[in-house]
């Protein structure tokens, strides 16, 4: 009896599967779009999930594999998933119908407290805090926050220094260390004893990590709202305790002190004072309690860290591989201090032209997303190739892969930061470069983020050239969901006389 019952349950799963199977491909197929037929209900998450490579890999592999194709279905069991490849569309979905692909593609639930954030929210509700967050990181006041990043680079190299064993490896975690330190300072005005030994960069470690479990939890929410939802998956519910009880803290301090610092906790402070926020033209409210102010925190924490510090690593990286941009970096950097009485400020980084232009030039190697979600709210039709997206579409857009397209980037695996000149720039498509996303759901802090990775790329180089040291088997990159992570490198500060 027992083995009929599992022999029964078998049949039903192996038939539902290739039921599911045949269904997505039909679903493609009658819509003229080319189905990638390998793993036809989980498409590119099973193998994102049983081989060591990251998510973005597994999608570039698509993207080359059917180079003529406007986009690209694929399974995700009953959801239809589009991989939109052609430029046109992807600018279709990510800005020129914005409205109808306004979902992140994600819904996290109710209980996830911590998700409640800026870059999960959607809808009318999304509007609202997104507004309310944006005076955060205007010009004024990342000039007002400047002092502090520029401290705790200062604070960096003093450590380093002090620390002669940190010069030689592990860069990407030293530089989280500064990044953490940096932002607890500028964004959210908390401080301790030491930076390099902070209870938020522990939890932005963990958050970052990579498990199995994760990664199942990660692939659910790409392949079934309904079943994520069903299945009650908490993505941050770890970090409630010590978040949450963290920004209470902070406001309640800000409150008492009565202090303005310009920053984070300041806004927050002024929310909760104005009361309600509303939509006056749906009637959308939402209410500012200290544990949805808490989740904007906790995102803009994990957005200032862990990115962060790849971009500023992965420049390293290439400025390491390449001695003559490497001089010329620095040359730049020692000019720039000898020209303001030995000082830097806020308008003197913001003005190093061959900075950003190697800075952007590693991001378009290694940007710190690989690709975007988004899904349609709406029925529409893309375009190029006439494609009809239903009401509830997930898509995914490429950014590595645009990136390393020797179609708009000739040689594309060089490194050659004059791609990122001021003239050469007012020539390309803003939609070919897009390390921190495009349209309206851009990060709302790379302002912040290149500043702060600006201002310790700055003083690093100030004070040591750098090594690139490279493990046998090349540079590859870790198994990552959306992140893109170097592997097999690592650069060693050497001390400049």
């Amino acid at each position: 009896m027992f083995l009929e019952l599992i022999l029964s349950l078998a049949i039903i799963i192996l038939g539902y599967i290739y039921w599911n199977g045949k269904y997505n491909e039909r679903y493609w197929t009658k819509r003229g779009v080319r189905f990638y037929k390998k793993n036809k209900v989980l498409g590119v998450f099973w193998d994102f999930i049983t081989k060591d490579k990251s998510l973005t890999e597994h999608l570039h592999d698509i993207y080359k594999q059917y180079p003529n194709e406007p986009a690209v279905g694929f399974g995700t069991l009953l959801t239809p998933s589009l991989y939109v490849r052609d430029i046109t569309n992807i600018q279709y979905v990510l800005t020129t119908n914005f409205n109808a692909f306004s979902h992140r593609g994600i819904e996290p639930n109710e209980s996830d407290i911590l998700a409640n954030n800026i870059l999960f929210m959607n809808g009318k509700k999304w509007q609202l805090m997104r507004k309310s967050m944006t005076p955060l990181f205007t010009s004024t006041k990342l000039k007002s926050m400047f002092y502090i990043m520029e401290k705790s680079a200062q604070d960096f190299i003093y450590y380093l220094k002090e620390n002669p064993d940190l010069k030689k490896g592990n860069t990407f975690k030293n530089l989280a260390t500064f990044c953490s330190a940096a932002i607890c300072g500028a964004v959210f005005g908390v401080t301790t004893e030491s930076i390099f030994n902070s209870p938020f960069l522990t939890m932005s470690q963990k958050a970052f990590e990579q498990t199995f479990v994760r990664n199942i939890q990660f692939a659910i929410a790409n392949l079934s709202i309904p079943l994520f939802k069903l299945l009650n998956i908490n993505l941050f519910k770890d970090y409630e305790p010590f978040f949450i009880s963290a920004i209470k803290q902070t406001l309640r301090q800000r409150e008492r002190e009565n202090v303005k610092k310009h920053d984070f906790a300041d806004m927050c402070v002024s929310l909760q004072s104005k009361g309600t926020l509303k939509d006056p033209e749906t009637g959308v409210e939402l209410e500012p309690t200290d544990e949805v102010l808490a989740a904007q925190a906790f995102f803009f924490f994990l957005a200032g860290v862990e990115p962060t510090a790849s971009a500023m690593f992965v420049t390293l990286v290439e400025l390491g591989k390449h001695p003559e941009a490497l001089q010329r970096l620095h040359k730049e950097i020692d000019e720039a201090f000898e020209k303001n009485d030995n000082k830097l400020t806020f308008d003197v980084v913001v003005g190093m032209e061959y900075l950003e232009m190697a800075m952007s030039e590693a991001m378009r190697l290694h940007p710190p997303l690989g690709f975007l979600t988004r899904m349609s709210v709406e029925d529409t039709v893309l375009p190029v190739g006439n494609i009809k997206v239903a009401k509830g579409t997930k898509i995914f857009t490429p950014i590595f892969e645009i990136h390393h397209d020797p179609k708009y980037y000739p040689d594309p695996e060089v490194f050659k930061p004059e791609r990122f000149s001021r003239e050469n720039q007012k020539s390309s498509s803003d939609i070919l470069y897009q390390p921190f996303g495009k349209g309206n759901r851009i990060c709302i802090g790379q302002r912040y983020a290149q500043l702060q990775a600006k201002t310790g790329l700055i003083y690093l180089l100030r004070n040591f050239t750098i090594k690139t040291n490279i493990s046998k088997g090349g540079m590859k990159y870790k198994k990552e969901q959306v992140t893109i992570r170097l592997a097999n490198v690592d650069v060693e500060f050497v001390s400049r006389t």
